[in-house]
C-alpha cells in the first residue's frame, strides 16, 4: 500500500484517539502517503499528528451539504488514486463517498456493509475509543504495537505562548495549574462553585498560579469562577490557538478537566492530568497519552454505562467528585 486514505471521526477528543491508528499505519507502511478525510473542527488537531501527510476536508454541514459539492469531492478523491481506505466512522454517506471514488479496498465500519470490501465486525462498542478505531486495522491483519495517543509541539507555538504568559506575568520558571472548566455538553461539566473552591485551595495550599483554558465561549464562565475564587488567576480561554494550548498544557504542573477535548489534548503531549468523570466511562474515553493520569469517577448507580440523560436535574455523578478528591489526586503528583 502506497497511498492510504483514513476517513476520520467528528469530535476533537475522538480525533486524538485516532492518532495511534496513523502511527500503526506508518510503522507498517513507512513509505506510504497517509491522507485523512475529516470535518473542519478536527483538522487543526490532525495537523499536530506527525504521521498524517495530507488532510482533505469534508464539510458535511457547510460546503459539502449540496449534492454537486459532494460530487466534486468524489472527483477530487478519484484524482488521488488511493489504494485503500480505512473508515473509522459508521456513516453510510462516507462509505458511499469512498465507494463512488473507486477506491479498490474499503475497510472499516459502515451502516451499509455492501459499500465495503472488508467490513469490520464489532460486537460491542464498550471498549476504549482508541481500541475501537484500531480494530479497523487489526481486522485487516495489521499489527498494532503502540496504543498511546501522540501529538507534537511546534517551536512557533512555544515562542508565542511564552510571550502571552510573560504578558500575564507568568515567568518561564513559574509553576501553574491549568483548569479546563468547559465541556461539549453540560452534563459533563463540574460545577463552577467546585472549580472556584479548587482554584482557591491550589493557590493557598500549594502556592501555584491558576490558568484557565478553553474556547472563547468559555471566557466569561472562567472569569466568573476566578472572581468567585477571589484569586488573581490568568484567563486564557479564547486567547490561545490549539498549538499554543498544547504548549500551555505541557508546561503545566497538571491539567484538571472533565472528560473533554482539552483533557485528551493535554495527555497526548505528555502533560499530567486529572480527569473528572461522571456520565462517561473512563474505560471508554479515559486519557490515553504519555503523561501521568489520575481519574476521578464514582459509581452512583445511574452511570454504570455512558449516560446521555441531558436533562438530568442534579448531575449527581459529577457532583459526587469533591474538591477534596481532586486535591488528594493532585498531591499524588507532588509526592
Amino acid at each position: 500500500m502506497n497511498n492510504i486514505l483514513v476517513v476520520n471521526v467528528n469530535w476533537l477528543g475522538d480525533a486524538v484517539f485516532s492518532t495511534p491508528l496513523f502511527k500503526a499505519l506508518k510503522k507498517t507502511y513507512p513509505l506510504a502517503r497517509l491522507t485523512c478525510l475529516c470535518v473542519p473542527r478536527v483538522k487543526e488537531v490532525l495537523e499536530y499528528c506527525p504521521y498524517v501527510d495530507k488532510i482533505i476536508i469534508y464539510d458535511e454541514r457547510g460546503l459539502h451539504r449540496f449534492p454537486w459539492a459532494k460530487w466534486q469531492l468524489i472527483r477530487d478523491l478519484k484524482k488521488e488514486k488511493f489504494d485503500v481506505s480505512f473508515l473509522l466512522h459508521r456513516s453510510m454517506t462516507r462509505a458511499l463517498l469512498v465507494y463512488l471514488a473507486g477506491i479498490p479496498l474499503r475497510i472499516g465500519y459502515s451502516k451499509s456493509k455492501g459499500l465495503l470490501t472488508n467490513p469490520v465486525e464489532m460486537k460491542s462498542e464498550e471498549i476504549h475509543r482508541c481500541d475501537y478505531y484500531l480494530k479497523v486495522l487489526e481486522g485487516y491483519g495489521i499489527r498494532v504495537q503502540d496504543r498511546l495517543c501522540e501529538l507534537v509541539l511546534k517551536e512557533d507555538d512555544r515562542r508565542s505562548l511564552e510571550a502571552k504568559l510573560s504578558k500575564a506575568r507568568i515567568g518561564l520558571t513559574e509553576s501553574y495549574v491549568v483548569l479546563n472548566t468547559g465541556g461539549n455538553w453540560d452534563l459533563k461539566r463540574w460545577s463552577a462553585d467546585s472549580f472556584a473552591l479548587l482554584a482557591k485551595r491550589l493557590t493557598q495550599e500549594f502556592g501555584l498560579k491558576i490558568v484557565f483554558s478553553g474556547s472563547g465561549k468559555d471566557r466569561e464562565h472562567c472569569q466568573r469562577i476566578a472572581q468567585a475564587a477571589d484569586i488573581r488567576a490568568v484567563v486564557l480561554a479564547g486567547e490561545t490557538s490549539l498549538g499554543e494550548s498544547l504548549v500551555l498544557y505541557k508546561r503545566a504542573v497538571a491539567v484538571i478537566s472533565s472528560d473533554s477535548g482539552p483533557l485528551h489534548l493535554a495527555h497526548s503531549v505528555g502533560a499530567d492530568v486529572i480527569g473528572i468523570f461522571g456520565p462517561t466511562m473512563p474505560s471508554i474515553t479515559g486519557p490515553r497519552g504519555r503523561g501521568r493520569a489520575q481519574i476521578l469517577f464514582k459509581d452512583v448507580g445511574c452511570n454504570k454505562a455512558p449516560c446521555y440523560h441531558l436533562s438530568c436535574a442534579n448531575n449527581v455523578c459529577m457532583q459526587s467528585v469533591t474538591v477534596d478528591d481532586v486535591c488528594q489526586a493532585f498531591k499524588k503528583f507532588r509526592s
